[in-house]
């Protein structure tokens, strides 16, 4: 993650105007996930893609929201890789019972 965050740095930088705002960064991020869910929603809903559409794979749109969402980490000095530890010690600790596990003696005969 420190790779990533700090290789879109040093894109960044090469512009004058380095980072949007928070604001304008928030705004961004809410047009990327929208396109996200458009993607999902030609893929697994009741909206088909229409014929002149432009082909976008989901991928691509996940590439896009985490790029902008290192971007917006970067613009506020926020460790993404210390975000992450923090949040998987939350699921791992506070949460830990809040989801049924899979028995893995189960699982491995293949029943449920």
């Amino acid at each position: 993650m420190k790779e990533m965050q700090k290789e879109v740095d040093q894109y960044i930088s090469q512009f004058k105007e380095g980072y949007f705002s928070p604001l304008a960064m928030l705004a961004r991020m809410t047009e990327e996930l929208g396109e996200l869910s458009r993607e999902v929603n030609h893929y697994y809903g009741e909206k088909p893609k229409k014929n002149t559409e432009k082909e976008n794979t989901m991928e691509e749109e996940m590439g896009d929201v985490l790029f902008v969402l290192i971007c917006f980490a970067n613009s506020l000095n926020i460790d993404l890789q210390e975000a992450h530890d923090r949040v998987m010690h939350k699921f791992q600790t506070r949460d830990k019972d809040r989801w049924t596990r899979i028995d893995p003696e189960l699982d491995a005969k293949g029943e449920e």
